[in-house]
């Protein structure tokens, strides 16, 4: 009886077992190819974006001309709002907007059920030219697509090369350059992600608090009478999150 048992036990655990390395197998084909699907469409939407260095200058995107195919982007994806770049990173996407902050986690471009979903920006930005801080997300994947390469900004070798500190925001009617202020890793919070404010001193208290948090000092003075963007991604297994902050600059002064 001891041994019938024994038996049961031992089949019962090979069960257990030959299921979880199925699961894992099937999660594995899974990922491959939604991220393969995700990487193609990253590539056929980058060929609607030509960007044109007008100095040849690699160090300074500030000399860059974008010109990009929002009609046809608008096609695909009416939620299409913007095109984003972050020096040495993989971070150079078609940012969507849609109405709530859940469904581009689970969602691409293409609006296929997809876990790494797609880069997006906070459902409550108007995008108008009033926000006082435009935030966007994106899944920290292992691949380093989407927002995965964000991790980069604390390292030393990505904040201490000034190229690395002007980011690009491409609308339809404007082309935006954000100098970083700060950057770093806090446990999750909703703070860093307000976007709406009363009047200009409590914006001028909510940038200094972010400018204080940073692992580098960028010597970017930001005071309430700024705009700000936020990109912002999960990290440590989704209990902390990878924050940059940049203020919006004139590129002729």
């Amino acid at each position: 009886m001891k041994n019938k048992k024994k038996i049961i036990f031992i089949k019962t655990l090979m069960m257990i077992f030959i299921i979880g390395i199925i699961v894992s197998l099937v999660n594995i084909i899974i990922w491959y190819f939604q991220n393969k699907e995700n990487n193609d469409i990253k590539e056929e939407l980058n060929n609607l974006v030509e960007i044109v260095d007008k100095n040849n200058n690699d160090d300074n995107n500030l000399d860059n001309e974008y010109n990009i195919n929002f009609k046809e982007l608008k096609e695909k994806n009416s939620d299409t709002v913007a095109y984003l770049s972050v020096n040495n990173t993989n971070i150079n996407y078609v940012v969507v907007k849609g109405n709530d902050n859940s469904y581009y986690l689970k969602h691409n471009f293409n609006k296929s059920n997809n876990r790494s979903g797609w880069i997006f920006m906070d459902y409550h930005n108007k995008f108008d030219g009033s926000d006082k801080n435009i935030v966007i997300y994106g899944h920290n994947t292992r691949d380093g697509s989407m927002f995965g390469t964000l991790r980069n900004v604390i390292k030393n070798n990505w904040y201490s090369n000034k190229e690395n500190h002007i980011i690009t925001l491409v609308s339809e009617n404007e082309t935006m350059y954000y100098q970083v202020f700060s950057t770093y890793s806090i446990k999750v919070e909703d703070y860093y992600i307000n976007t709406e404010f009363k009047d200009d001193n409590e914006f001028d208290k909510f940038v200094k608090t972010l400018k204080k948090r940073s692992v580098y000092d960028y010597k970017t003075e930001v005071n309430g009478s700024d705009s700000i963007l936020t990109l912002s991604t999960c990290t440590g297994n989704g209990t902390k999150r990878m924050v940059l902050h940049a203020k919006k600059i004139d590129k002729n002064n």
